[in-house]
């Protein structure tokens, strides 16, 4: 694992991940859960740096949940999602989840995005909740530094471009 940058903390047998444990990957995701011959398996979570979650059973490394999405996504403000019924931000109820769960806030406090008030991005450019895209470079900044982070693919940019804030 010193190779990979990856780390391991937990229970083993025979030098293999093997029971309960933490696995770390580089970019800061972590397992916690079960293992088995070194690999997921049984119940376990992957928790992402930006706070957001994917619980699963896992059978020899593979998400087996019942739904399509193989177990349950949950944002980092504790939004599940579900497929199929989804009651958040829909074409009939536009409201925020934050809204959902504290209520609507009176006139004047109202939400621009789900945790307040949005970020200033440069004219001619689209919110996409992690950094805005840039027409003319094809990236996705950063709101302060104003660094590319990230690379959309087409459908998103063109989706982005017809549908985010601008």
């Amino acid at each position: 694992m010193e190779y990979t940058g990856s780390s391991y903390e937990g229970e083993k047998m025979n030098e293999r991940m093997e029971g309960d444990g933490t696995f770390t990957f580089p970019n800061g995701t972590k397992y916690i859960g079960q293992m088995l011959d070194g690999e997921f398996h049984g119940e376990g979570t992957l928790h992402f740096p930006n706070g957001s979650t994917f619980t699963s059973t896992w059978i020899k490394g593979k998400a087996t949940g019942k739904s399509r999405a193989r177990g349950q996504f949950s944002f980092e403000d504790g939004l599940k999602f579900y497929e199929g019924e989804w009651a958040y931000c829909t074409e009939d109820d536009r409201r925020f989840y934050e809204e959902l769960v504290d209520g609507l806030r009176p006139a004047g406090e109202t939400l621009e995005v789900n945790k307040g008030k949005a970020q200033a991005i440069p004219e001619g450019t689209r919110d996409v909740g992690d950094g805005y895209i840039d027409p003319n470079t094809g990236s996705v900044h950063d709101y302060l530094s104003h660094d590319a982070k990230r690379e959309p693919n087409d459908s998103e940019s063109e989706w982005a471009m017809k549908m985010c804030r601008k």
